[in-house]
């Protein structure tokens, strides 16, 4: 390889990279198909119920633990 066809190459990557994160922005977040952010995603008592309703669900095997799905970490209930 030449370095003329690595430069068209690196600024070809460079360029679509370019493209596809505005093209991202433009319909995701500032919306042009029109639409609006869905309420579960931005409701606090949507969230709170669904961590209680999780965190009530019955183990069949090993001790009980505190599940927490955003961090993907469980923690070990020394007192149940």
């Amino acid at each position: 390889m030449s370095a003329m066809s690595t430069k068209c190459i690196i600024g070809a990557l460079v360029g679509s990279l370019g493209i596809a994160y505005v093209c991202d922005t433009i319909v995701s977040d500032k919306k042009i198909f029109g639409g609006t952010v869905c309420k579960i995603a931005t409701d606090k008592e949507w969230f709170q119920a669904t961590d209680a309703k999780f965190q009530a669900w019955p183990r069949v095997a090993g001790p009980p633990v505190i599940m927490n799905p955003i961090s993907r970490q469980n923690f070990i209930v020394k007192d149940p």
